[in-house]
């Protein structure tokens, strides 16, 4: 099995390594090809990466390149883990949107857009070379953010594609520790849209009892804390919302901190500078503790479950962005949505979900309607598409605030966006 991982320079990608490594047995992978415009971070991980699995035994070969062609050609799989313009893009859609009285983030909000401008292009890019060069059944699998957007752009164009978070086995793991029980034991209700998610229900596999309110009940403190939000909104939810949801729930309280924080593009490029000289040292032969700081918690666990049961159509339940087709009915069937499903060698199969409350729904909805407008700002560009994508947004909603944003973006990403120069 050839896997393929575009923007294999990272520093997340020994973390998947190291899954891979570990979990040889749920996923037979005879060769990596790590594909990335940087030679000197090939080099780095691509070394650290061999020596991972030469440490576990692993006979897989690490090859390194940074020829797209090359790198997808006879593919199985196309894991897609991009970050156009790097850290310092990153720190511009963290800080922009501060001038407006927005929150800075990646993937959520006016900097989460931008983002979603420069990267969609890219990755359809990217994509046109696996349809024409990796196997005829290979899978994309996209962490790229804002997944939600691109998985959507992947699969309006045709392409064999499914969007992968790990928000979801997050919680998979931490509601195991609270209930004392193997994460592979529990069933998430896993819903919404990327970054902006809900942990509806709580089940244990065999059984239709719901255990959410049990949970709730009796660790309502430690989910409040885990999510950095109120007791009190998680009780009256009844459901544990995502830590995105700080956003929208605790908006000011979160700009406050933001102003008068580092940005976490600051912090990630002093944890990337830690992490590449280690990759350096050829003594490091096993995945730095450092690396958890890096945040993609669990990516490879989650990576290898999917395309795991992607491969041998074992219908296993995980969270994942798929079409709607729907699932939420007050969605557009070709919207994509985040929730879990069941995973098959034809794809992912959204599990049932009840009516969900107004609220909820109608911030879904509101959240969509932007995520529809600003993918056809990151296909066709344009000023007005971008003001208007801008203005849909539930966190902006105001025109001179609108404007302000879409001339901050476009000053800050001209070098992005062919047709904003």
């Amino acid at each position: 099995m050839k896997l393929t991982v575009i923007g294999g320079g990272s520093t997340y990608t020994p973390e998947l390594i190291d899954g891979f490594a570990r979990l040889r047995e749920q996923l037979p992978i005879d060769e990596v090809w790590l594909v990335d415009p940087s030679e000197e971070r090939l080099s780095l991980v691509g070394g650290i990466s061999q020596r991972i699995f030469q440490e576990y035994g692993h006979p897989a070969k690490v090859h390194r390149t940074s020829d797209v062609v090359a790198g997808v050609s006879d593919a199985d799989v196309v894991l897609i883990q991009l970050r156009i313009g790097g850290q310092d893009a990153r720190h511009g859609d963290e800080t922009f949107p501060h001038e407006a009285c927005c929150i800075g983030q990646e993937t959520t909000g006016p900097g989460g857009f931008a983002k979603a401008l420069r990267t969609v292009p890219v990755v359809l890019r990217v994509a046109e070379e696996v349809r024409k060069h990796a196997k005829p059944d290979a899978w994309i699998i996209d962490f790229t953010n804002p997944v939600g957007i691109v998985t959507r752009a992947l699969l309006q164009e045709g392409h064999r594609a499914v969007g992968l978070c790990n928000v979801a086995i997050g919680f998979q793991r931490h509601f195991a520790e609270l209930v004392g029980t193997a994460p592979e034991d529990l069933v998430l209700g896993h819903v919404g849209l990327n970054h902006l998610t809900w942990e509806r229900s709580l089940q244990r596999v065999g059984s239709a009892e719901d255990i959410m309110p049990a949970l709730l009940a009796e660790h309502l403190g430690e989910l409040a804390e885990h999510v950095e939000l109120p007791e009190a909104l998680l009780s009256n939810l009844h459901m544990v919302p995502s830590y995105y949801l700080r956003y929208f729930y605790a908006h000011d309280v979160v700009l406050e901190e933001q102003q008068h924080g580092e940005t976490r593009a600051h912090a990630v490029q002093e944890i990337e500078r830690k992490l590449l000289a280690l990759y350096a040292d050829e003594s490091v032969v096993t995945k730095p503790v450092e690396l958890a700081g890096r945040g993609g918690a669990f990516y490879s666990e989650s990576a290898v479950d999917l395309m795991a049961a992607l491969r041998t159509g074992s219908g296993a339940i995980q969270a994942v962005n798929l079409q709607n087709n729907g699932t939420l009915p007050f969605l557009p069937d070709d919207h994509v949505i985040e929730v879990s499903a069941a995973i098959t060698a034809d794809g992912p199969v959204a599990i049932p979900i009840a009516p969900l409350p107004d609220d909820v729904a109608g911030l879904i909805s509101h959240v969509a309607g932007y995520e529809r407008l600003a993918l056809d700002a990151a296909i066709h560009g344009g000023r007005d598409r971008v003001v208007r994508a801008m203005l849909a947004h539930p966190l902006v909603g105001q025109w001179d605030r609108a404007e302000k944003l879409t001339d901050l973006l476009l000053a800050g990403n001209r070098e992005y966006l062919p047709w904003a120069k």
